[in-house]
């Protein structure tokens, strides 16, 4: 292409641009509300959907959930701490070579404690 026809097809594109904003919207200001709603009304809508919950939300966001267990407290309890007593609980079988469990740590005798040389 020559030059001129170049200057020429540019000078339509700034033309086509320049008629195209010239089509923009016009300001009418900020709009009055309207509403048919009393403030009373209002204001019960607002804290019925407050309190409903977020219905978007996931099963984390719910709050507490109640679980019904048949198991008495004090059995809960025991099986608690014998096993926060239990020096092998940490263990992860993933931290041993080919995911086993040494034998001379499963056997109840092993301390994992130092004694004080007398």
């Amino acid at each position: 292409m020559k030059t001129s026809q170049l200057i020429a097809l540019s000078a339509a594109a700034l033309a086509m641009l320049g008629a195209a904003g010239a089509h923009a919207e016009a300001y009418e200001g900020v709009h009055a509300i309207t509403s048919a709603a009393a403030r009373a009304d209002v204001q019960a809508q607002a804290v019925a959907t407050a309190r409903s919950g977020n219905i978007y939300s996931d099963a984390a966001a719910e709050g507490v959930a109640v679980a019904n267990s048949t198991r008495e407290r004090s059995s809960v309890r025991e099986e608690a701490v014998a096993t926060a007593h239990d020096p092998l609980q940490s263990l992860d079988k993933r931290a041993f070579y080919r995911d086993q469990v040494p034998s001379a740590y499963k056997k109840p005798t092993v301390s994992f404690t130092r004694q004080a040389g007398l």
